[in-house]
Order: C-alpha cells, then structure tokens, then sequence
C-alpha cells in the first residue's frame, strides 16, 4: 500500500506544480546613443562598465539599427510595432495619437496591461510632448516623472550665438550628478523597483536623456577623457564627393553644427569629449538601476532590455546629428538579458528596434500579433548563431530607405538615387559601390526588402520633415532648388 500511494503521488505531482511566474520587464531607453559602448567597440576609449556587464550577461546584438533616424518616428515604431513607412510618422510632429489609424492601436506597454501588468514609465520613452498630459490615461498603469535637461546661465560651448538652438551646448555642467536629469530618472526607477504592487507582474520602463544634447555632466565624468588623448573620430575631406545630391536633403537645414564649423571653432574635439562624458555618465545610472533590481531579488525573473532610439554623427561626412541613412545614424545598442536569453551571447545578425514587441509578447507567453512588422528575436536570444532572413530597415522621411544585412548597406532615395557600402570591407562606408556594374546583382537582391508600402507624411507632420512631390524637393516647406549648395559651413537653424 505504502508504495502504491508513493507511485500514485508521482503521477499526481505534475498536475500539482504550479506553472512559473510570468516574467517582469525592465525596459530602458537611450536618447541618441550611437555605437560608442565598450560592448559595440564603436569608440576605442569609452568607458561603459555597467551596459557592457549587462551585455555580458545576456545577448548583444552588434548589428541592430532603429526604424528612423530621428526620436518621435523610432520611438513610436517600437512602440506600436510598425514602421514609420506605414504610419506616416516621419518628424518630430504629430504624436501618434493625433494620427488616425493610430488612435486606438494598442501599444507595447498597452498590451501588458491588458495582460494583467502593473506598467510604470519615467523619463523620455514615448517622443516629449507627443502624448499630452491629458491624454495618459490609459497608455501607462502611472507616470513617472520626465525631468528635462539642465540649463547653464550661459552657454559653455563657443558657437555663434545668431540661430543657435539652446540645446546645442556641451561641458562641465551641473557640479552634481543629483542635478541631472538621469540620476532623477533613475531614482524615480528605482523608488518603483522598492513599491511596485506585489499582486501581478510588471513591466517599468525608463528612458535616459544623455547622451542626447546638451552634452553635460560633471568634471570627474569628463575627467575620465583627458582633452589632449581624446581621439577623434576617422573622417575623409572628400567623403560626400561620391554621394547623389539627394543624400544631403535628408539634413539640409539642421541645428546640428557642421563639422567644418566645429573645426573653425576649435570645438570638434570638446564635443567629441563631452558626448563620451555624457555616454559615461549615463551608463553610471544604468547601473544604479541595474543593482536596484538586483536587491529587489527579482533580476532573474526580469526580462532587461536596452536600446537606443537612434545614432549620431560626430564628424562623419561632415555633419553631427542624426537624419541619416548611414551606419553612424542607424546603429544603435540593443541588449537583452534574463530569463529565456543565452547568457553572454554577441549576434550579429541584422536585428531592429521594430523587433522588439513581438520579442517581449514571446518571451512573456503573451499571445503574438498579426499586425506587428517585426519579427522575433527569441531564436537569436537562444542561439546567437540562428539563422535570420530579414534584414534591418531604416526610413527617414517618405522613399528614402536603407536595408542592412551582415554584409551590405543599401540606400535608395525619393528620387531613385543610391549608394551601396561592403560593410566588411569598408566599414567607414567611404566608398559607394553603387554605380559598379558589378555590384547590380547585390542591389537587387537588397532591393526587393524596400518597404512597399510608403505612406504620405501624416496630417500635422512638422520638424525635420522632406517631402518629395512631383520631383520637387521640400524641406520643411521651403523648395530647395537645384542650384543651392548644401550649407556645410553655417551654423543654421
């Protein structure tokens, strides 16, 4: 008998264990983090100890690109899992909820809740401003705070002082960390992280303002990069001679410096200095929050993912910024980590940030989506070596395209242009394969990946926007004609 009710106890014990915890979600969020980390080897000195042990402890993808160069368009991609091609959403205008289509689409943080998750957000995840205060409800369980950036008396960096835009600035600024944004950012996760509701799961998401402009921090974060080692990036006085015409629409007039402004200025290498000052600082937060989660004793049931919303140039072909098409633009970090991710894991496959809902709804056993464009990373998070068909897809304003694999980077502009870089070879891109008859095979391979669908600029479409209407190029409304240079050495709004 005793044996009998041993066996019968064996059998019954499955049907007894219950079924693991449904697993958290950190998400954190980077403003104009390009690939200077020490996991991405993107700048040979920078110092980025805690997003690199987050790398190490689960899998880094160092071949991930954002949906567009620009915050408002990549930041609503990932968040309601299609591209800016489809929504029409281009500029730093309209939030999505002012777009049609988009007004009652559910979206990332949207789909947890109806899962039963607590949802928490602070700082910048969703663009500033393009989801009014009184249009929250709703779209997270509460907000958090979304401190903005500091502001000197004066401006510390010595550019022109006529059609300066007030966030062009970079420098030993404020004395404190506690003054920055990010440390309240931070704390304002990690307050969450100690009160978050018991009862369910949660998905709390944070979103960092630096390294985005102004370039501020303390001395002893700028201490870490001596003015006189800091190295610049590699740059080609001829570079853009072998671009089409058009390339230099997508950056026409910008508040970014040129980088021949920079140099009459003497103010290239103090900005290079401080974005890594910035990149530092930020990671410092990232840690702290990191550890937060750690004493929690729930970092091993908490999916972490970082990502940044898009790249910036610091020189490269002339320009600093985003609004490009090129690897310094698009490249962005993109690092995973708990349960159900191989640890210490680099993949270069081609990944985007677009990748990112239905990855989170797999990796959470929440049911997928047939409307979502991305596509899951969970084989790649298991084995870093599975194999990928899809490319990575970044679109800045309506027709203009760049398809990223392992080994090519193939842009194709509004008006048919285009350039093709051997990444392997010429990872600089210093050299546009385009017109080599050799190379045709390549491209139309790449080519068949543009996106068919190409939505006009939504109604209300404003900053940074280009359209391209009966072969007329505009730049936010003002035609640029075909005799106008593109304005490298101007400081222009």
């Amino acid at each position: 008998m005793r044996i009998l009710l041993s066996l019968s106890s064996l059998l019954l014990f499955p049907l007894l264990v219950q079924s693991a915890p449904p697993p958290n979600v950190l998400m954190i969020a980077i403003d104009d983090q390009n690939d200077w980390l020490g996991c991405l080897g993107g700048h040979p000195q920078v110092k980025t100890p805690h997003l690199d042990g987050l790398a190490a402890r689960g899998t880094n993808f160092t071949n991930a690109h954002c949906q567009a160069p620009l915050c408002n368009p990549s930041r609503t991609s990932l968040l309601t899992g299609l591209r800016p091609s489809t929504t029409g959403v281009y500029g730093l205008q309209p939030g999505f909820r002012q777009v049609e289509s988009l007004k009652h689409h559910v979206t990332l943080p949207q789909q947890f809740m109806q899962a039963g998750y607590y949802t928490f957000t602070c700082g910048k995840i969703y663009h500033d401003g393009s989801i009014k205060p009184k249009d929250r409800t709703g779209e997270f369980t509460e907000y958090g705070p979304a401190a903005g950036m500091p502001k000197p008396a004066q401006p510390i960096a010595k550019l022109p002082i006529a059609g300066r835009h007030p966030a062009m600035d970079w420098g030993v600024y404020p004395e404190r960390d506690e003054d920055q944004p990010d440390w309240k950012i931070a704390n304002a996760a990690i307050e969450k992280l100690k009160t978050v509701p018991g009862d369910r799961p949660w998905f709390i998401s944070a979103g960092f303002r630096l390294p985005h402009v102004p370039c501020f921090a303390s001395q002893a974060w700028f201490d870490l990069y001596p003015a006189a080692d800091v190295k610049l990036p590699l740059v080609k006085s001829d570079d853009r001679d072998d671009l089409p015409r058009f390339a230099g629409y997508l950056h026409w007039k910008l508040p970014e410096p040129r980088l021949k402004t920079l140099q009459d200025l003497d103010e290239w290498r103090p900005l290079v200095r401080a974005y890594l000052a910035s990149i530092s600082f930020m990671d410092s937060q990232v840690g702290r929050l990191l550890e937060a989660l750690q004493t929690t004793g729930k970092l091993d049931n908490t999916i972490v993912v970082v990502w940044g919303d898009h790249g910036w140039h610091l020189g490269e072909k002339g320009i600093t910024g985003k609004n490009t098409l090129w690897e310094r633009s698009t490249r962005v970090p993109f690092i995973w980590a708990g349960p159900g991710i191989t640890r210490g894991q680099s993949c270069s496959r081609p990944a985007e940030l677009l990748d990112t809902f239905p990855t989170l709804l797999e990796l959470a056993g929440l049911p997928s989506r047939s409307d979502l464009e991305g596509h899951s990373l969970v084989p790649q998070l298991k084995d870093a070596q599975a194999p990928r068909e899809f490319p990575a897809i970044t679109t800045h304003n309506q027709h203009n395209h760049t398809i990223r694999t392992e080994q090519w980077r193939y842009i194709r502009y509004a008006d048919g242009s285009e350039e093709l870089y051997d990444e392997t070879a010429d990872p600089n891109e210093w050299q546009n394969l385009a017109s080599d008859p050799a190379r045709s095979a390549v491209k139309q391979e790449l080519a068949r990946w543009l996106p068919k669908t190409n939505a006009h600029a939504a109604p209300g479409s404003a900053n940074r926007v280009l359209t391209y209407d009966d072969g007329k190029p505009v730049w936010e409304n003002e035609a640029i004609e075909p005799d106008d240079d593109f304005p490298m050495d101007v400081l222009v709004k």
